[in-house]
Protein backbone atom coordinates (compact mmCIF):
# COMPACT_ATOMS: atom_id res chain seq x y z
CA UNK A 1 0.00 0.00 0.00
CA UNK A 2 1.06 3.22 -0.54
CA UNK A 3 0.94 6.62 1.54
CA UNK A 4 -1.65 7.98 -0.66
CA UNK A 5 -4.27 4.99 0.46
CA UNK A 6 -3.79 6.24 4.03
CA UNK A 7 -3.80 9.52 3.06
CA UNK A 8 -0.58 10.28 5.05
CA UNK A 9 0.90 12.37 2.52
CA UNK A 10 -0.35 15.38 0.47
CA UNK A 11 2.04 16.71 -2.21
CA UNK A 12 1.37 20.86 -2.90
CA UNK A 13 1.93 21.85 -6.12
CA UNK A 14 4.58 24.34 -6.36
CA UNK A 15 2.02 27.36 -7.53
CA UNK A 16 0.57 26.84 -4.36
CA UNK A 17 3.71 26.36 -2.59
CA UNK A 18 5.18 29.88 -4.54
CA UNK A 19 2.02 31.51 -4.03
CA UNK A 20 2.01 30.96 -0.01
CA UNK A 21 5.54 32.10 -0.35
CA UNK A 22 4.68 35.14 -1.69
CA UNK A 23 1.49 36.08 0.60
CA UNK A 24 4.25 35.08 3.34
CA UNK A 25 6.74 38.10 1.56
CA UNK A 26 3.94 40.55 0.72
CA UNK A 27 3.03 40.04 4.92
CA UNK A 28 6.20 40.78 6.15
CA UNK A 29 6.72 43.82 3.60
CA UNK A 30 3.68 44.99 5.53
CA UNK A 31 5.22 44.18 8.98
CA UNK A 32 8.31 46.00 8.05
CA UNK A 33 6.02 49.07 6.75
CA UNK A 34 3.48 49.25 9.75
CA UNK A 35 6.47 48.63 11.96
CA UNK A 36 7.33 52.33 10.17
CA UNK A 37 4.48 53.92 11.02
CA UNK A 38 2.30 54.67 14.39
CA UNK A 39 -1.02 53.90 14.43
CA UNK A 40 -1.41 55.04 18.09
CA UNK A 41 -3.36 52.19 19.98
CA UNK A 42 -3.64 50.63 16.84
CA UNK A 43 0.23 49.77 16.99
CA UNK A 44 -0.39 46.13 18.69
CA UNK A 45 -3.41 44.67 16.79
CA UNK A 46 -2.14 45.42 13.78
CA UNK A 47 0.91 43.70 14.69
CA UNK A 48 -0.33 40.45 15.89
CA UNK A 49 -3.00 40.67 13.20
CA UNK A 50 -0.56 40.45 10.46
CA UNK A 51 1.79 37.91 12.61
CA UNK A 52 -1.40 35.57 13.31
CA UNK A 53 -2.37 35.27 9.16
CA UNK A 54 1.30 34.80 8.71
CA UNK A 55 1.54 31.59 11.10
CA UNK A 56 -1.86 30.99 10.04
CA UNK A 57 -0.50 30.46 6.55
CA UNK A 58 2.38 28.54 7.16
CA UNK A 59 0.64 26.02 9.47
CA UNK A 60 -2.14 25.30 7.51
CA UNK A 61 0.00 24.77 3.89
CA UNK A 62 3.58 24.22 5.20
CA UNK A 63 2.60 22.06 8.28
CA UNK A 64 -0.08 20.63 5.85
CA UNK A 65 -2.70 21.38 8.58
CA UNK A 66 -5.08 22.01 5.77
CA UNK A 67 -4.65 18.70 4.60
CA UNK A 68 -4.55 16.55 7.33
CA UNK A 69 -6.72 14.79 9.75
CA UNK A 70 -9.18 17.48 11.81
CA UNK A 71 -8.04 15.91 15.09
CA UNK A 72 -4.21 17.09 14.41
CA UNK A 73 -5.95 21.39 13.78
CA UNK A 74 -7.76 20.43 16.84
CA UNK A 75 -4.37 19.09 18.78
CA UNK A 76 -2.52 21.97 17.52
CA UNK A 77 -5.71 24.61 18.08
CA UNK A 78 -5.69 23.44 21.71
CA UNK A 79 -2.01 24.09 22.28
CA UNK A 80 -2.07 27.66 20.67
CA UNK A 81 -4.82 28.54 23.24
CA UNK A 82 -3.37 27.09 25.92
CA UNK A 83 -0.24 29.49 24.97
CA UNK A 84 -2.53 32.52 25.16
CA UNK A 85 -3.91 31.45 28.13
CA UNK A 86 -0.75 30.93 29.83
CA UNK A 87 0.40 34.29 28.74
CA UNK A 88 -2.48 36.39 29.94
CA UNK A 89 -2.23 35.00 33.21
CA UNK A 90 1.58 36.12 33.22
CA UNK A 91 0.94 39.05 32.04
CA UNK A 92 -1.73 39.53 34.55
CA UNK A 93 0.93 38.95 37.40
CA UNK A 94 3.31 41.31 35.84
CA UNK A 95 0.62 43.86 36.08
CA UNK A 96 -0.07 43.95 39.65
CA UNK A 97 4.00 43.81 40.74
CA UNK A 98 5.08 46.59 38.64
CA UNK A 99 4.73 48.97 42.08
CA UNK A 100 7.04 46.31 43.52
CA UNK A 101 9.42 46.43 40.59
CA UNK A 102 9.80 50.50 40.61
CA UNK A 103 10.51 50.41 44.13
CA UNK A 104 13.23 47.27 43.64
CA UNK A 105 14.63 49.75 40.50
CA UNK A 106 14.42 52.57 43.20
CA UNK A 107 16.27 51.04 46.02
CA UNK A 108 18.77 49.73 43.95
CA UNK A 109 19.43 52.60 41.22
CA UNK A 110 18.85 50.65 38.01
CA UNK A 111 16.47 51.68 35.05
CA UNK A 112 14.38 49.92 33.04
CA UNK A 113 16.97 50.15 30.23
CA UNK A 114 19.72 47.99 32.33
Amino acid sequence: MSHDEHGFAHVMSIKMLIGVWAALMILTGITVWSAQHHFGALDLPIAMGIATFKALLVALFFMHLKYDRPFNGLIFLASIIFAGVFVTISMMDTGQNQGAIQELRTATGTTADG
